[in-house]
């Protein structure tokens, strides 16, 4: 059987469609190949698939606004510098006995922790050579299904509808992984490849006047393309807050398929986009969205400084929705999966979201 053309439809039909250099069952998918816009080659960005970390009291390499992704579980706190992640994309990693998969595509500044475990199989990641909505796609190893990042979706490949599950995480600075997370670890930057750790190749590239890089959809013009937004998505419902309100009012409230949330916004996180240095970008903050009870304790919050005060006990709370002081002191707010992503990419996959 011949390879398929990029711009037919896709249906599943005798033996597998293969392409060279690929195991994957190009006949199988939920999408059209003609999304797909091809990159580098397959590998051509290469993954973490034995990751090493350093203990906090041991990093030196990074600066105290410089942004991580916080990822915790099984009271095993990790952290995952952005300065590494922009030139690997992808961590398989095993977090407090569970395995689990970091990722980030600069391209839309998604970052996304995902359970790399599918029905009892373990999978590792790599980075394939597509792009689709200018997002990351990702393939397994043992069958080289195809994944979208953004949605944890399998798109092609005899994978094709099986989705990986989300799991909470955050972009934080290290100064506040540092500060709250004393016991913890961090990917270091001995990773066996010879990259400028610290430098960001994207210069400019989130500007908010910017236009994406390799997107081919169309786009919601409701907010500039390149606006941050941080996402929620719950029983169905889609959500976006905009990261310059949420600049104005650090606590908002909302409900969300039903759920209370809450979602907590400061300063003092700089974007891994924006100067060569990342050390050096702008400030551009970070969130973190929460189930706002403690028990059959139903909270509400009020920015206080760096922190946020909960009215119902005088207790403060910081960026991981812990307690650090007050009658509710060590107490911890459940974590929500949410992104922080730019708004062109979240729209493109999910054009239903209120803003």
């Amino acid at each position: 059987m011949e390879n398929p053309s990029p711009d037919e439809p896709i249906t599943k039909v005798g033996p597998p469609i293969t392409r060279p250099g690929w195991l994957t069952d190009f006949g199988i998918a939920s999408i059209e190949l003609s999304e797909l816009t091809q990159g580098q080659v397959k590998d051509g960005i290469p993954a973490l698939r034995d990751p090493n970390f350093l203990p906090v009291s041991e990093v030196t390499f990074l600066g105290d606004q410089e942004p991580v992704i916080a990822f915790q579980h099984n009271g095993d706190a990790r952290a995952y510098p952005l300065q590494i992640l922009m030139w690997h994309e992808i961590v398989n990693d095993v977090v407090g006995g569970r395995p689990v998969l970091i990722t980030f595509c600069p391209l839309c500044n998604t970052a996304i922790a995902f359970d790399r475990t599918i029905e009892g199989t373990v999978l590792e990641f790599g980075v394939s050579r597509f792009l689709r909505n200018s997002d990351l796609v990702m393939f397994d190893d043992e069958t080289e299904s195809l994944w979208q990042q953004i949605t944890g979706e399998a798109i092609v490949g005899v994978r094709t509808g099986t989705s990986l599950e989300l799991l909470p995480s955050s972009i934080v600075s290290w100064q506040d992984f540092r500060t709250s997370c004393l016991d913890g670890l961090v990917l270091s930057q001995d990773t066996g490849f010879s990259r400028p750790y610290g430098q960001n190749p994207y210069v400019g590239y989130d500007d908010i006047n910017s236009s994406p890089f390799l997107f081919r959809g169309e786009l919601d013009g409701r907010l500039a393309a390149m606006e941050r937004v941080v996402t929620v998505e719950i029983g169905g419902e889609t959500v976006a807050y905009p990261m310059r309100f949420l600049e104005d009012r650090p606590v908002v409230e909302d409900q969300v398929g039903g759920q209370k949330i809450v979602v907590f916004f400061k300063k003092g996180t700089v974007s891994a986009l924006d100067m060569n240095s990342i050390a050096n970008s702008r400030d551009v903050g970070s969130a973190a969205v929460f189930r706002p009870e403690v028990g059959s304790l139903s909270l509400t919050f009020v920015a206080q400084g760096d922190a946020f005060l909960d009215q119902e006990t005088g207790s403060l709370w910081n960026i991981f929705g812990e307690a650090v002081s007050g009658e509710l002191k060590g107490e911890r707010l459940e974590p929500i999966v949410s992104g922080n992503h730019f708004w062109f990419a979240w729209a493109a996959f999910k054009p239903e979201t209120r803003i």
